[in-house]
C-alpha cells in the first residue's frame, strides 16, 4: 500500500482500476429471428439485393471489354 499513501500525500486521486475488455457474445438464434422477421416483412429486398449485384458484374464485364477493346 505504499504507492496509495503516496499518491494520498500528494493530493492525487487514487489508481483507477482498470476494465477487463472481453468481446461481445453473438446470439446466432436471436440474430437469425431478426433477419427473418425483418425479410418476412420486405419481401422485395433479396430481388433489389441480387439485381443490384447482377448489375454490378454486368457492369465491370463490360468495362473490362471496353477497356482491353475486345469488341
Amino acid at each position: 500500500m505504499g504507492e496509495a499513501k503516496r499518491r494520498k500525500e500528494l493530493g492525487l486521486p487514487p489508481k483507477e482500476k482498470t476494465v477487463e475488455l472481453t468481446l461481445p457474445v453473438l446470439d446466432k438464434e436471436n440474430i437469425q429471428k431478426k433477419v427473418r422477421s425483418f425479410l418476412y416483412k420486405n419481401p422485395i429486398v433479396p430481388f433489389i439485393f441480387y439485381g443490384v449485384v447482377l448489375g454490378t458484374f454486368c457492369w465491370g464485364v463490360y468495362n473490362l471489354v471496353k477497356v482491353y477493346k475486345l469488341i
